[in-house]
């Protein structure tokens, strides 16, 4: 996916005007605040497994090459093979050789974000490969030419009605009536069902994501909804596994202990409909599953981080809560944000990924209410992590030299506390002068970005400092 993040105050003024996005969003925002509360309320030692999430997953950080190692050892001990990938081109490279060696036309896919940030299937397709998605929200904007818009939900920005009509303009089926109902749910599952059932059982090859690496026994965890990965794993003769290095944990308990954190945050739900282990190829005593199991370790700039002041990033166990409760994220949508991850995590990660010079305006995207950190089931301080790049991007000169000069008029006044208050009394005397008749401003120099959607109230007594220090 080439990224468009610099153009994010472009595209958001196009997506706020979009009637359809902003319906699909508003449902969103309702609907998963309220059943998050619910479900996190059943399970009283909530608060508490958060703080067990969190610790585990820095001891994890700190000893990230120790696990990696004996995931590595115990998955081959397990039969399979695991290929260490720096780079995205590596990971794309090393998919392709491992298709071709097995003669694969078509391959299935579960969902996966480090198959979308690699950009996996134009890599296929590219090379002759037909890569179909089989998550249902996957499916469809695949189906659209569309990347996700959101990490647990990728086509929460559509309503049903554009669900619809791209399936009547692109399943093609000859078997498929013209005017056949999709007017309800269900009716559009069952379609999806069928076309996906025909490439289920065409493909060579089968390529899911990890939610998590288990080190003492070598296996691979994922977690879904729809059954579509035990199909995508299971029918093909051989699974790829595609997981970022930070995925792994030590034990089965402590994939578990991250499993009870995760489906509350991502879905509001106890715990997701499947929640698959898998461990090495087919066994003789099998009755199903794989011949050949390939796990392939993406690194992609994680390496970087691991060092640095936006470690405490690769805490994210991808549950998209941030994204859902983000007032901009709900503003916007997810496709604003110009690249694979989108809302408060994506206004950290990105840039770390794609470079600050593209990503700029990302971190801030964001009214700093606290939203994400306070629903994050692994307590990543995201408001502290977009600060600290805003700061490295005044720092740098990546901020545009009109703000930074802006940033330096203000400091000259903030580090001067009575040149401050008698530019604040003089800025709300003056203002409540001139605004008294009216009672607001239709628009005001340096502040357009208000006044272009609403009226500024006018000024009507003293400045918030002097009335503190009256009330005192």
């Amino acid at each position: 996916m080439q990224p468009t993040a610099h153009a994010f105050k472009e595209v958001s003024r196009q997506k706020i005007a979009d009637p359809d996005l902003q319906r699909a969003l508003l449902k969103l925002k309702t609907d998963f605040r309220a059943k998050r509360v619910q479900v996190v309320n059943r399970l009283p030692e909530f608060e508490a497994l958060r703080d067990e999430a969190k610790k585990l997953k820095d001891h994890v950080l700190e000893n990230l090459d120790y696990y990696l190692e004996t995931f590595e050892r115990n998955c081959t001990a397990a039969g399979g093979q695991v290929h260490w990938c720096a780079t995205a081109a590596e990971a794309r490279d090393t998919v392709l050789r491992i298709c071709r060696d097995a003669g694969a036309k078509t391959v299935t896919k579960g969902k996966s974000m480090i198959g979308e940030e690699i950009a996996l299937n134009d890599h296929l397709e590219a090379h002759g490969i037909k890569a179909v998605e089989t998550d249902l929200g996957e499916y469809i904007i695949q189906l659209r030419g569309e990347p996700p818009s959101h990490i647990t939900a990728p086509a929460v920005h559509l309503v049903k009605r554009q669900w619809t009509e791209t399936f009547r303009a692109l399943h093609t089926a000859s078997d498929l009536a013209p005017d056949r109902p999709l007017d309800e749910p269900r009716q559009i599952l069952d379609e999806a069902r069928a076309m996906l059932r025909r490439s289920f059982f065409a493909a060579e090859v089968g390529i899911t994501g990890a939610n998590f690496l288990i080190a003492e026994t070598g296996s691979t965890v994922i977690v879904t909804n729809e059954g579509n990965g035990d199909l995508t794993q299971t029918l093909a003769g051989t699974h790829i596994v595609l997981a970022s290095i930070e995925k792994v944990v030590p034990t089965l308990e402590d994939a578990m202990t991250l499993v009870r954190v995760l489906a509350r945050s991502a879905t509001a739900q106890e715990i997701t409909s499947y929640t698959t282990f898998s461990t090495g190829p087919r066994r003789a005593t099998d009755a199903d599953g794989p011949k050949a199991f390939h796990v392939v370790l993406v690194d992609n700039g994680r390496s970087d981080l691991l060092g640095g002041e936006f470690r405490e990033i690769l805490r994210c166990i991808r549950c998209g809560a941030c994204q859902s409760l983000c007032p901009v994220y709900g503003a916007v949508g997810g496709h604003t944000y110009g690249w694979v991850y989108a809302g408060p995590v994506g206004a950290v990660l990105t840039p770390a990924l794609i470079g600050l010079e593209e990503a700029r305006h990302l971190p801030e995207a964001s009214s700093f209410c606290g939203a994400c950190e306070s629903v994050c089931p692994m307590r990543i301080p995201l408001p502290s992590l977009m600060r600290k790049w805003r700061e490295r991007a005044f720092e740098t000169r990546v901020t545009p030299a009109a703000t930074r000069g802006a940033y330096k008029l203000w400091a000259f006044f903030a580090r001067r506390p009575v040149l401050y208050r008698a530019g604040a009394r003089a800025a709300i005397g003056l203002l409540g002068a001139l605004g008294r008749k009216r009672g607001r401003f239709r628009s005001l120099p340096f502040a357009a970005g208000w006044t272009a959607t609403r009226d500024f109230p006018a000024p009507e007594g003293l400045t918030f400092l002097d009335q503190w220090a009256r009330r005192r």
